[in-house]
């Protein structure tokens, strides 16, 4: 007697259920661990490591993640750098950004001390998974400084200029290297005749030797535009967590000097009345803090000498930014109001500005990797 037809169809249903759920047991191929949930992240790697010698009195400690980290989580109670045996806490910023905590102290580390660093299991990924254990490291400081480490730009490094609120030009100026505003659309890239590109994914012009990128483009824009001000803001975080080797010099006027690299802080506005010189290797940096606006003067230069880069030297800077006709600039502007070129004005380097950037038939040149 041959089967029914109803015994058949209830077989073969059987039969690709259990197909189903062996399938179902053995994939995955995502970060989850196998049961579905969120996995449990480790530290990776410490920096300086742990028992490490003679470490520079400048140098960051940081630790990197196994997981994407949640950075709220990462406060003064749950990554803590502490001196000597009495455990003296160290104050000092924690930076956060590619899976990496970075604590930058607030003042140069003690010559041959011995230090602390401390990670907490309070701190939790993005999905809000605990650590799976704390960590301690020491290590111990030499007598010497480091010439320097460059403030990370990450993507936002790869704009010439970079805005929050617009950027405009009149009469026409000249960049060299990609533009971009965000979270304003592109409506706030004003003088530059804008010319959309077939894919809606970013503009061109002849004013720029690159693209021109805003918020309200076709995906993949957007998010990349967002990325990129996140960046910028973390760069400007960093830049002024830097320890400072010289306070307050010239009262505010460096017209007229010569600076050897080093971290230069000002409690209030930046002058540069007169030629002012950096010189130095192709790997020092120059970090410049300035609590008020920095103001170049008219036909005034900011001279490299030296094997000196304009990728290494970092303008950050709380207030606004002018410079004045004709006036060059070396270096990595990072303002957190607004830039303005007067017209002429040059820059070796990048606008990067929490507000907006004006230009008057100025020349922007982004610098050399």
């Amino acid at each position: 007697m041959k089967p029914s037809t109803t015994f058949l169809r209830t077989s073969a249903a059987a039969l690709l259920l259990s197909l189903a759920v062996g399938c179902s047991g053995n994939g995955g191929g995502d970060d989850d661990d196998d049961d579905g949930q969120a996995s449990t992240p480790t530290i990776v790697s410490t920096s300086p490591a742990d028992d490490a010698l003679d470490v520079a009195r400048n140098a960051p400690i940081s630790a990197l993640f196994s997981e994407a980290m949640d950075p709220s989580s990462l406060t003064g109670s749950t990554f803590m750098v502490t001196s000597g045996a009495a455990a003296v806490p160290v104050p000092g910023t924690i930076i956060y950004a590619d899976s990496t905590a970075t604590f930058w102290p607030s003042a140069h580390l003690a010559s041959n001390g011995t230090f602390t660093a401390t990670i907490t299991t309070a701190v939790l990924s993005s999905p809000g998974v605990a650590l799976a254990s704390g960590l301690e490291w020491s290590f111990q400081t030499g007598t010497t400084l480091a010439s320097g480490f460059p403030v990370n730009l990450r993507t936002a490094g790869d704009f010439a200029v970079l805005a929050k609120t617009g950027i405009s030009t009149g009469p026409a100026s000249d960049i060299t290297g990609d533009i971009g505003v965000s979270p304003v659309a592109a409506t706030y890239i004003t003088g530059f005749s804008l010319t959309a590109d077939a894919s809606n994914e970013f503009s061109t012009t002849p004013q720029v030797a690159g693209n021109v990128f805003a918020s309200d483009y076709a995906p993949p824009t957007p998010s990349k535009m967002t990325t990129a001000i996140s960046d910028m803001e973390t760069a400007f975080t960093d830049a002024a967590s830097r320890a400072p080797d010289v306070t307050e010099l010239g009262a505010g006027d460096v017209g007229g000097m010569t600076l050897p690299a080093g971290v230069y802080k000002w409690s209030s506005g930046l002058l540069i009345p007169t030629d002012l010189t950096l010189t130095g290797s192709a790997t020092d940096v120059w970090i410049f803090q300035i609590a008020g606006d920095l103001t170049m003067a008219s036909s005034t230069d900011v001279v490299l000498a030296g094997a000196a880069l304009p990728k290494n030297i970092f303008w950050q800077v709380a207030g606004f930014v002018e410079l004045g006709t004709t006036s060059h600039l070396e270096g990595v502007v990072l303002s957190q109001t607004a830039i303005h070129l007067r017209t002429g004005a040059t820059v070796d380097g990048r606008l990067l500005a929490q507000s907006a950037v004006t230009l008057e038939a100025a020349t922007v040149v982004e610098p050399a990797p």
